[in-house]
């Protein structure tokens, strides 16, 4: 292969665009954040610091406390990225984690895997899915001589077909208003 011969044309393109697809669609970066606060976590109770030729080993006895938090923290990361409808269960179980490793895993990571978890396990609680916009159609939304939309607005309490958009069944278009419906 030679300098001008081009490369696949638009291969890293689509590549890069498709993982922005992937990204968009779920809670990326709080999955990202809490599997970064889960490696300090279970990192720093097995690190041995070289100072020299003194040795300062990092070890407690809740290391294996540390190894099951961190573990676990990287675990609800893989989860919030491939299973997006347990968003809530898995920000609320990292907060959690994040909380225990402070008094069980030298102080949450020396605080770096505490506020890693503790802001990602946020951002997984708070993140909703984005709505897709809908595709425009001609005509449908044109503006009349005066600047005003001629699209009619549906009703509060009416679907998109006209029907009445009551879904526990107790509407005054229905017949019934509740006081009937437990048989």
């Amino acid at each position: 292969m030679s300098a001008e011969t081009p490369a696949t044309p638009g291969q890293f393109t689509r590549r890069r665009l498709q993982f922005r697809s992937w990204r968009g669609t779920r809670p990326f970066w709080a999955g990202l954040f809490v599997m970064i606060g889960g490696l300090p976590i279970m990192y720093f109770p097995y690190a041995n610091l070289q100072i020299g030729h003194l040795t300062l080993a990092m070890s407690t006895t809740a290391g294996a406390g540390s190894l099951i938090i961190g573990v676990l923290l990287v675990v609800l990361g893989f989860t919030l990225w491939f299973q997006k409808h347990i968003q809530i269960f898995a920000g609320v179980a990292a907060i959690l984690l994040a909380l225990v490793s402070i008094p069980v895993s030298n102080f949450g990571g020396f605080v770096v895997g505490f506020l890693f978890a503790l802001i990602g396990g946020a951002m997984a609680v708070s993140w909703a899915p984005g709505v897709p916009p809908e595709p425009a159609t001609a005509g449908a939304g044109t503006d009349d001589a005066d600047g005003a939309p001629s699209a009619s607005i549906p009703d509060a309490g009416e679907g998109a077909a006209g029907e009445p958009n009551d879904l526990s069944g107790t509407s005054p278009a229905n017949g019934a208003n509740g006081r009937h419906s437990a048989g």
